[in-house]
Parts: C-alpha cells; structure tokens; sequence
C-alpha cells in the first residue's frame, strides 16, 4: 500500500513504531569510535544507518535505538546520555543494565535480564507499545525474546556473526574447548542464539549463504523464517569517478609501479589471506601475455611497514606474490602499495572506473563481498567467485561474470572479454549503478525491510514452526571423515544418495573430508563432483585443516606440526634414488614432499624410512595406490588430523566413522574409530586391517559403501558396532 507522508494511516494513527536492540560496545549518533575495540564495529555502524534508514520511511513514526547506557570516566560522556536525538524520528535510548562502567560483550550475560527488565519498564510506561523489535546479535536476540514474550510483540533478528561458526574458528585458531567458554561464554551465547530462533517471527540475513549453511548448524532452523535483505552502502561516499582521480596522492603512488600508467586497471582488494586467492589472480594475469599488455594489475592487501612483520599467513600471501611478480617478469605491470588510508579506499575504485578497468574478487569463498558492493557504486564492472555474496549480488545488478576462482585460464578470459568490449563495458557499469540503488542502498534495505516485516505486521503470514527435538549435545557428537577421490568420485548416483543423507543429519553430524590433494585441487574436484563443502576439510595428507564457513586454516595444528619438520634435509636424504621422482611442484606442499614411485624399481618402504632414520628424520612415509608416496612430518596424517579435530570438538572416537579405500587412509581406520572399507579398495596396502574387528568392509563402491556403513554401524541413531549375533 502506498504511503505519502510521515502521518500515514497503514499501522495505526502515528504511523510504526520500531525498536532496534543493541545491546554492547559504543554507540552514539556522530564521531562513531568504529574500531576501538572488538565490540565498537561494523554492527555499531549498522544498526544506526539502518535507523536513520527506517525514520526517513512514510510508513514509520519512530524509531527507537536501545543500547547499554555507560557512565565511565575511561570513555566519552555522550554514552551516559539516557536519550540522544538523531533527527527525524530516531533517537538512541540509553537502559541502565549492570555496573555503570563499560564491559565487554562477553561480561554482560548476567546482566541481560536486568536490560530487559528496564526495556519493558520504559515501554509500559509509553504513550504506546512497539509494533516491532528487532534485536542484533545473541546478546540482543536473548534480550528481545524476553520482551516480545512479555509483551505480545513480535520479535525481528539479525545475527551479524553466529556463535556456532565462532567456536570453529576459535577453535582453528589454536584456542582449546575450555578456554572458549571461560573467555566467551559460548555455551550461554549459543543457548541465547537457539531461543531467538525459537522466538523470532523473523530472521534477516545479508545473503543466502547465511540461511544455507550457518543457521543450518542449529536446531531451531526454519529457512521458511528467514529473508535477505543485504545491508545499505553509503552513496555518498562510494560513486562513479569526477574526473579529477588522477591528480591525487594515491594516484601518484600508482606511478611510480606501473610504466604505462594510463592503461586501464585490474583491481584486487582484500586482506593480505590465502583464502582470498589473490595468488590465482596474479598467476592468471602473469600467464596471459594479452591481459598484462592490455592493462595493469593493482593489488590492495592491506598496509605493511616490512613484510616481516606481518603475522606468518599474511607473510606467506604477501612473500608468493612477490615470487610470482618476478617468476613472470611483472615489473612495471603490477602496482602494490604498502600503505593506504580508509579515505584512500573509495578513491581508488574510482581511479580503477576512470581507466576503464575491472574489479576482481577471487576468493575461494565468499559469504557476503561488500567489495563488490561498493565497486559497482563506483561504475566498476565486477569479475568473482562463484560463492555465495557474489551469485547473488550479480545476480541483482547484472554487472559482471561469475568465475571458477582455481581456473587461471578463465579468470584470464573472462577479464579481457569485458575490458575488449568498451559497449559492454559502459552497460555493465550501467546496469552496477542502477542495481546498487536498487538493492543496496540504505533507501533500498529501509524499502525492503518494510516489505519483508510487512505479512508480519497485518499477520497475514503465520510461521507454522514444527516440534524440536534437542540434541542431548550442544555441539554435533558424531562426524564422518572420507576420503576424496576413491570414496565421493566414481558414482555420481551413490554420491547424491550419500549427500543427501549427510544433509538430513547436519545438525547431528560434522561431515569431513580428508585427502592427500592440496586444498586447491581439493576444491575442483569437489566442484566437479558437486560436493558440498564439509564442515572440516583436511587437505595434503593431514597436514592442512580447514573449517567452514570461510575454509578457516587451523593455525594451531600447523605449529604442531612443525616439530621436527626439515623437508631440504628429506629431499636431500631421498635425492638420487632409483625408482622416485618429485610430483609437479602444484602437488608440493609447506609440510608435504611428493613423489611419484616405481616400485619395480624403488627401494621398499622399509628402506626408505631406513634411510630417512640414518639422516635423523623423524617422518610419516605413506604409500597411496601403489604409485605415489608422500613424505609429511611424524606428527602429521590423516588419522592424526582426525583425531586432532575429535578432541577438540569433543567427539568420542567411537562415534566418528573414517571411510577409506587406500593405504593413505589406513591409520584413520585404526584403533577406536568406527570404520569402513568401500568395495573399491586397494586390498595389498590395506592387507594389514583384514583381522581387526571393528573394520567393516563393504560390498558396494565408492559412496554406496558409505551408505552401507551407515546402516551397518546404525550411525544416526546408536552409533554403535553390532554384535556379531546381530551380523
């Protein structure tokens, strides 16, 4: 229904009126202090243009802003403020819970009670109730349950970040169970997060990918409840070039890389992180001499003083594109700045725009991309991943191409195909533009949250929300590891069947991989065989562990590893022996050495491991289909991997259940796993498992023995072996 001024009569004689909960860090109307600390960030942004977006609506009267009121010397009276006005109809509203000081987001769940309490005080004693409250972040979400419950009111959510995904990152990165929970308080924050769920009539997401694969992981998941509404850009700040770019410091910066600086530019902007893929990108643009002759290649990947001093994985990123600029004789092509400032960021798209250049997101995973956002606001069109933010992004603005991020060859073509097509060019920057206005302004989200809550309001759409049944565990207490190629690839039938299994039991079960590929011939393939990406990804062998959502590295376990790790010294113990020679260089590895072996004309194993202990090396040497054997530090394998990841996610043993069909699998299949040989298998390298009796082996191939296994093993009920009277 059509509305024309601030008096609009569709809900009510005054028009909306809306609560936003926001719960921690620093919130205040001007002079934000985004960054001051891990609470005073992107949400703290958000949740006050979404409320000066929303008061600009004809439909709504007020809105209102509730977050912690702070009296502390340490900080700025503006946030000891009970009310502060915005303008046009929104305010902040400052709630009395817990010590006057401020506290971290962590500290404050005994104090949430005390916030809602204050909240429905304030609101009872109104001139007029809410029609809506919508709630950010766990602490928020638990705080807007208890009202909306009190006071008949229905309940929005938006969780920003989510505690489950939280947890595996934290996790990854070198932090135990028990120390998560003190620091944290992940129990709580996850419980708080499964009763917003329950509660809210609504959960509003920024992409798709959030609904698909992170609500997925708790029990109160009903897609049916949730909506993407991605979050605004300011337009002000992001738009399309003036004319005056070049004459600016950054520009000048820019000149001093390139020899033919007026050639149009290749951008790349993210941090300095393997999983941003900008290696492929550089690779694409070194191997193509028609793409780096027709243009430069701008990379901004954070700000350095030395190289050195990054932390290992940004050193790493920042030391292979150096080696690649000069493997391709780069020089005078490729533009790296080391520093830039924030206000430096809009100005550089609008450069890259006013030479006819393209923006280019290669990572290998994507959640949301507010890069491509604010690109195609600057008349930028886009080339990226085909993950997640970006399908849907292009897919509204129509401004660009979808790419493969591990195929070199099509990166390379699919940016020349728009730089060689200047028409195309001006109609995908076009098309970016237009898109952005209508799908990714402030104005647009405020639009199109309206229709979103809107059935919600008139109660013209019920959610039905089926009975929950509780996991007896917090976290999944089971999981199932499988090997790649022999075990997933083969029938593509079984597989489906086998995916679709793993799919009805998410909530219960953690689906793993792990394979002797690296990460990035992990991930074709699984494209290929159209599987989905597992929860934990163990890649080259078992050295490498990743996690979902955004194939987060396990830093932890790469320290651990490390011990006694001395790969010059095991070349130079294996160099010159008959029968071996060293895999391509793409098959190589920080913590893996492969070789390709002839065993007619090899040493045996034994010898090789002999030779390796002659030359002090203490070493994992394993053998895989009779013609490849990798060399990984003694600490690393799959099964070590496996067991690794078990502990930390405090999954018994006996309730993982490891598939595998090579020796490369055999010490996953041993000891107090579940286990499952598939029909397929290499019987000589797995000759030693045939007398123990907790290994079962299947009569059907490939994912068909899996789903034998499944059954056998009753996995998704008791979990259990059967009894040889049941057998």
């Amino acid at each position: 229904m059509a509305t024309t001024s601030k008096n609009s009569q569709d809900y009510g004689q005054d028009g909306l009126y809306i609560i936003l909960i926001s719960v921690h860090g620093l919130i205040r109307g001007k002079r934000l202090e985004l960054g001051r600390d891990a609470d005073t960030g992107g949400q703290t942004k958000y949740v006050l243009e979404l409320a000066h977006a929303l008061s600009q609506r004809p439909e709504v009267a007020q809105v209102d802003l509730l977050t912690r009121l702070i009296d502390d010397q340490q900080i700025d009276s503006d946030y000891a403020e009970p009310i502060e006005e915005l303008g046009g109809g929104a305010r902040i509203i400052r709630i009395n819970a817990g010590p006057p000081a401020y506290i971290p987001k962590e500290e404050l769940w005994d104090h949430l009670d005390a916030f809602a309490d204050n909240t429905v005080a304030r609101l009872q004693s109104g001139k007029r109730l809410p029609d809506l409250i919508h709630s950010h972040y766990a602490d928020a979400g638990y705080v807007g349950s208890l009202i909306a419950h009190q006071l008949g009111i229905p309940l929005i959510h938006t969780g920003h970040s989510l505690g489950r995904v939280k947890r595996r990152r934290l996790l990854a990165a070198g932090l135990d169970a028990d120390a998560i929970e003190q620091r944290y308080n992940m129990s709580r924050r996850i419980e708080a997060e499964e009763q917003t769920l329950a509660s809210a009539e609504r959960v509003i997401t920024s992409t798709s990918q959030e609904i698909e694969v992170q609500y997925g992981l708790y029990d109160h998941y009903h897609p049916e409840q949730m909506r993407v509404v991605p979050p605004g850009t300011n337009l002000r700040q992001f738009h399309p070039p003036q004319g005056d770019e070049w004459q600016t410091g950054i520009a000048e910066v820019l000149r001093r890389f390139l020899r033919e600086p007026e050639k149009p530019l290749i951008l790349a902007l993210s941090r300095p992180d393997a999983r941003k893929n900008i290696r492929s990108l550089v690779k694409a643009y070194g191997k193509s001499s028609e793409l780096n002759t027709a243009a430069n290649l701008l990379i901004i990947a954070g700000n350095r003083d030395d190289i050195t001093d990054l932390d290992e994985g940004a050193e790493e990123v920042m030391t292979d594109l150096l080696l690649l600029i000069d493997r391709y004789d780069l020089y005078g092509k490729v533009a790296y700045p080391k520093h830039h400032s924030a206000e430096d960021v809009a100005l550089i798209y609008r450069l890259t725009a006013s030479s006819g250049g393209v923006f280019v997101n290669p990572a290998l995973t994507e959640p949301f991309g507010l890069t491509l956002i604010e690109a195609a606001a600057s008349g930028l069109p886009i080339v990226a991943t085909e993950d997640g933010g970006p399908r849907d992004i292009l897919s509204n603005c129509n401004n660009g191409l979808l790419i493969d991020p591990l195929d070199t060859d099509q990166i390379a073509s699919s940016i020349l195909s728009l730089l060689n097509d200047w028409e195309g060019w001006q109609k995908l920057s076009t098309n970016g533009l237009r898109g952005v206005r209508e799908h990714y302004s402030w104005e647009a989200h405020a639009k199109n949250y309206i229709e979103v809550v809107r059935p919600i309001l008139d109660k013209t759409e019920i959610l039905i929300r089926p009975p929950q049944t509780r996991r007896p565990m917090l976290y999944h207490d089971r999981a199932i590891f499988t090997d790649l190629d022999q075990n997933l690839s083969g029938d593509a039938d079984s597989l489906a069947r086998l995916v679709k299994k793993l799919h009805d039991n998410r909530k219960c079960a953690t689906f793993g991989i792990a394979t002797g590929r690296r990460l990035d011939s992990a991930l074709r393939l699984m494209k290929q065989l159209k599987v989905p990406e597992p929860d934990v990804l163990i890649t080259s062998g078992g050295t490498e562990i990743h996690y979902e959502p955004d194939l987060t590295e396990d830093e932890s376990w790469k320290r651990h590893i490390n011990h006694l790790w001395t790969p010059g010294a095991v070349r130079r113990a294996l160099d010159g022996l008959p029968g071996l020679e060293l895999q391509p260089k793409s098959e190589q590895s920080q913590f893996k050495i492969s070789y390709f072996i002839d065993p007619q004309k090899a040493p045996s194993l034994e010898e090789i491991l002999k030779i390796l202990h002659q030359q002090e090396q203490s070493v994992n040497v394993i053998l895989s289909f009779g013609q490849y054997l990798d060399i990984l530090p003694i600490r690393a394998s799959k099964g070590l991997a496996l067991r690794y990841f078990a502990a930390r996610w405090n999954i018994p043993l006996e309730q993982v259940l490891a598939a595998g069909g090579s020796g490369a699998d055999e010490d996953m299949m041993r000891g107090n796993t579940l286990a499952v040989v598939v029909g397929n298998r290499h019987d000589e390298e797995l000759s030693q498992l045939m007398d123990i009796d907790r290994i079962y082996y299947a009569k059907d191939q490939y994912a068909g023995g899996i789903l034998e296994a499944l059954e056998h093993y009753n996995f998704f009920d008791k979990c259990t072996v059967p009894d040889a009277s049941d057998c």
